[in-house]
């Protein structure tokens, strides 16, 4: 059975170059626009209250220009919420980051932060079509996740990618397991962080309900050598389900 995996790219980094210099060299709105020309079928943004890469404007102004699909990740504070319901993205992924944290490092415990995760999705859900929430590739979590009204898990995967290079079939084992779990609940699943090149085939093959991948990082640092556009392609040629 054919499937096909989407390609969300996170410009977070773009902005953070931006950023760096002050004025607006990248310009984002353009960056994601040749995203967009360039085969991505979707643009993530990761805002925070300190605004060191997308700052709260952004997330607007991007909004205007994205014809595909507006993932907005993000801890849901009441700022957050308020984000949501102005914006109206296609999709919300739901992140436990403190403020301070550098970037994703968790996922959420769904038998703890359940009933909070359950109103806060269905207050979201009034300007939402998709809610995903950030999960770490533990099944026991799948029936709690379910139960919070999440569309859709986000997979956390850099402990798959950083067991990777020692041993591939153990560092995809759990998140193989956690997908098949979603699947009999019938959840959604995508996957982000620390994806690359490298590891994203192997991910793409052999998990055969990815829906989604979100990958930043990674991507703009390979866009540095090869160029936008051919990194995009190149990208969307590693989510093919032909073994590399």
């Amino acid at each position: 059975m054919s499937k096909h995996t989407k390609l969300s790219v996170n410009i977070n980094k773009f902005a953070t170059i931006r950023n760096a210099r002050g004025g607006n060299n990248p310009n984002l709105l353009q960056v994601a626009r040749d995203c967009e020309n360039f085969g991505a079928e979707g643009i993530t943004v990761h805002p925070r209250p300190d605004e060191r890469h997308i700052r709260r404007q952004d997330v607007y102004d991007l909004k205007k220009v994205i014809k595909t699909e507006f993932n907005i990740e993000g801890y849901p504070s009441p700022d957050f919420i308020k984000l949501i319901h102005d914006i109206k993205p296609e999709q919300v992924t739901l992140v436990p980051d403190p403020p301070e944290a550098l970037t994703s490092n968790a996922g959420w415990d769904t038998d703890k932060y359940g009933d909070f995760l359950k109103t806060v999705i269905k207050d979201l859900k009034n300007s939402t079509s998709r809610v995903s929430i950030f999960l770490e590739a533990k099944p026991s979590l799948i029936e709690s996740a379910k139960a919070t009204g999440a569309d859709r898990i986000e997979l956390y995967t850099e402990p798959y990618a950083e067991q990777f290079k020692a041993d591939k079939e153990a560092a995809i084992a759990p998140f193989l397991a956690t997908a098949l779990r979603a699947a009999e609940f019938e959840l959604g699943v995508n996957a982000g962080h620390d994806l690359s090149l490298e590891n994203l085939n192997y991910l793409t093959v052999n998990m055969q309900n990815l829906l989604e991948v979100s990958i930043g990082h990674a991507l703009v640092c390979d866009a540095l050598y090869h160029g936008l556009q051919n990194t995009i392609q190149m990208y969307l040629g590693a989510l093919d389900t032909m073994p590399r």
